[in-house]
């Protein structure tokens, strides 16, 4: 399963640079949010799962046992509420960038600076 996961972390981490890489300032943006999924999916592998195991007893069933960790999850629910509001920003940005320019590509918004 660490294999899997390990394999589909790099391929949305390299679809995410390829789309950051485009033109448009939209497949920016998309890129923007796989990486940011892909970096809180890395979070909760490298953290660790236990398939069938409640969260806050460990095999032996006291509390003396092995608990999870709230830390990993923590940093993945920071990151969801932080990329919503990125990704909020960047859509009213884009919307605003089209009507002014009235393109998405970034060469073509480069040519309007004055």
């Amino acid at each position: 399963m660490e294999t899997l996961m390990a394999y589909v972390i790099g391929v949305m981490f390299a679809s995410a640079i390829y789309m950051m890489l485009r033109r448009s300032i939209v497949k920016l943006v998309t890129g923007l949010i796989i990486l940011s999924n892909a970096a809180n999916l890395l979070i909760f592998a490298v953290a660790g799962l236990t398939r069938g195991a409640p969260p806050l007893l460990g095999e032996g069933g006291t509390m003396d046992a092995m608990v999870a960790d709230p830390l990993p999850q923590a940093l993945i629910l920071t990151a969801i509420v932080i990329a919503f509001g990125v990704l909020a920003f960047a859509v009213v940005l884009i919307h605003r960038a089209y009507d002014v320019v009235g393109t998405d590509d970034l060469d073509q918004m480069k040519d309007t600076d004055t």
